[in-house]
């Protein structure tokens, strides 16, 4: 069940990595901040080892928000925008484990390089080493991405939501170039994540 596990946490950020970030082809690259923050990746892997030392549950909750994330509008980080009617304003999204890390991550980045790195790669970079915090693989991650600007609590309506039927999620990935065996490995990962931190 582990081989399991790990070959499709693997498969999981790999999947979300073409369908998602490569789609917006923000020029991503590994190591794309190894000159201008140096320390971020860093900086990101000690906090969030941190906060699943008090609290293992943010591990599905970052896996989950990433997820999240990337479904609406792209992997932009717009789930962090505050204000009225936001994506992390609705109900699947505000329930999520883990906004208090990536807070946490960006002030301490922000405090050795301002302005430099985006939340839209801090929380795939947060998701990846909670994976790997709770036994699942740590793999490479493209970095780069922009910061969205935009935020619309409606854009949330086509999240598969963790009580909606499979026939009904099956509908909603090939809108984003998903099929059967993405829906099983993406709903169906963050239920194993949830099950082993608990």
């Amino acid at each position: 069940m582990e081989a399991f596990f790990k070959k499709s946490s693997m498969f999981l950020f790999l999947l979300l990595a073409k369908a998602f970030s490569l789609a917006h082809g923000q020029g991503t690259r590994i190591g794309f901040y190894s000159l201008s923050c140096s320390e971020a990746e860093s900086i990101i892997q000690s906090t969030v080892a941190a906060h699943f030392q008090f609290d293992p549950a943010v591990a599905s909750g970052l896996l989950r928000m990433h997820f999240h994330d990337c479904f609406v509008r792209g992997c932009d980080a717009s789930i962090l925008i505050n204000g009225n009617s936001t994506e992390k304003t609705t109900i699947p999204n505000s329930l999520l484990k883990g906004f208090d890390v990536i807070d946490d991550a960006k002030s301490q980045i922000e405090a050795v390089c301002p302005g430099v790195v985006s939340c839209a790669d801090i929380l795939p970079l947060a998701a990846r080493d909670a994976v790997f915090l709770t036994n699942g693989p740590r793999w490479p991650v493209t970095t780069g991405r922009r910061d969205g600007r935009a935020s619309l609590a409606s854009e949330t309506n086509n999240l598969p939501g963790f009580t909606e039927s499979i026939a009904s999620q099956k509908k909603k990935f090939p809108d984003k170039g998903l099929n059967d065996q993405d829906l099983v490995t993406l709903v169906g990962k963050n239920i194993k994540i949830l099950a082993s931190v608990h």
